[in-house]
């Protein structure tokens, strides 16, 4: 192998890039994190897989083929059988790097993606391979809520902070919440935090293409985000059948947006058994056009999750003028200051109040919450990138 194959000044981790493009997937906030980080990361990297047995970093001939792959644009019909030929061909090209183990020479292992951090002989790997880990932290929700959790997650997810803990050499948090959690995590199990920064990440452009509405259209509220329960759609379900049972007809609209997920089956029997008369709609995944239309007609987003570790949704509502009814999170104070109406996650009758004043044609709490928006600074990727890369100058 010639030597430039391996000479790359960074690692880059796409492990989950990879199985999600494979199953063909909605990006969610991590996966498109993770997109982020593989656009500007990739042309100065080499690529690393995690398997159950072993770990890879392939050579810069087959990273550059394995990059573009994953940076294809995703074509809403198809796009995972595409993906999949080219991952075929590339392992038929290149199948037999899989039994090499290419030295790491010290480089910066980037890892935004949390998977495979759970296999017990990553800490062993890491040493042999000579790899410096910088993992991106998203929350340690499974070791703090495991109530919401798919069973058995908080065990893995405690194999994973330990593997952080255990093995970086810096790690980039999404928010000072999320921070302050893996340090309080760190603390309790004796383990050293290492060096440490907190990057908010960059948010999609939802803004609609056009802002005409006709005003015949009932009110409109959506929420954005998988169903599960920590994201808490039950309490909106309840909401709606009491606005129902007060005002009728002239009830508001509740656009329920994402994929079904775990621990929610409450959630999905009243979906598909109770009787909204057509008051509750439940879309499913959204491309970001149809997601900005949906977003854009809302008279506010909601989002009443019991944890996050930085809550994309809140963002992208905020960055695109829309206001935000949310739960009382320190993680949303963080992000959006005082702009969103942060309620109590179980006060229905706050709810209930809120959502009734913002349905009606004329919310002085609204127009407040528009007045307040005005002041809203967007996060950036530059921002993002600009503190990783600058923690990457500082550890060289």
């Amino acid at each position: 192998m010639a030597a430039t194959e391996n000479s790359a000044p960074l690692l880059l981790d796409v492990t989950r890039q990879i199985w999600r493009r494979w199953e063909g997937v909605r990006p969610t906030g991590i996966d498109r994190i993770c997109d982020a980080w593989l656009e500007h990361f990739a042309p100065r990297s080499q690529a690393v897989i995690i398997t159950r047995g072993r770990q890879v970093i392939l050579p810069l001939a087959a990273s550059r083929a394995l990059f573009a792959a994953l940076a294809a644009p995703k074509s809403p019909k198809g796009s995972a059988a595409v993906f999949r030929r080219k991952l075929i061909a590339i392992a038929l090209r290149w199948g037999w790097c899989w039994l090499r183990n290419l030295d790491g020479k010290g480089r910066f292992w980037l890892n935004a993606g949390h998977t495979g951090l759970h296999n017990l002989d990553l800490v062993d790997w890491c040493a042999r391979a000579n790899v410096r880990p910088i993992y991106l932290v998203h929350d340690l929700i499974p070791i703090t809520h495991p109530q919401f959790c798919r069973p058995g997650e908080d065990a893995k997810h405690v194999r994973r902070i330990q593997t952080v803990l255990n093995t970086a050499s810096a790690v980039v948090a999404n928010s000072r919440h999320t921070l302050r959690t893996l340090t309080c995590f760190a603390d309790q199990a004796g383990l050293p935090v290492p060096r440490a920064v907190v990057a908010w990440p960059g948010c999609s452009s939802l803004r609609r293409a056009t802002a005409t509405d006709r005003h015949d259209m009932p009110a409109t509220f959506v929420i954005l985000g998988t169903i599960e329960a920590r994201k808490n759609h039950a309490l909106l379900l309840r909401l709606w059948k009491r606005l129902i049972a007060t005002m009728g007809e002239a009830c508001p609209r509740l656009v329920i947006v994402g994929r079904r997920g775990w621990e929610a089956d409450d959630v999905f029997a009243l979906l598909g058994h109770e009787d909204f008369r057509g008051k509750v709609i439940e879309a499913g995944t959204l491309d970001d056009a149809q997601l900005a239309e949906v977003l854009g007609r809302a008279r506010a987003l909601l989002f009443p999750s019991y944890a996050e570790g930085f809550g994309i949704p809140l963002v992208e509502a905020l960055a695109a003028g829309i206001p935000v009814i949310a739960s009382e999170l320190d993680v949303f104070r963080e992000t959006a200051g005082d702009i969103p109406d942060l309620l109590p996650a179980d006060d229905e009758d706050a709810w209930i109040a809120t959502l009734m004043d913002y349905a009606g044609g004329s919310s002085a709490r609204r127009e407040r919450q528009l007045e307040r928006l005005k002041d809203y600074k967007v996060p950036t990727w530059a921002e993002h990138f600009a503190r990783i890369d600058a923690l990457l100058e500082e550890l060289s």
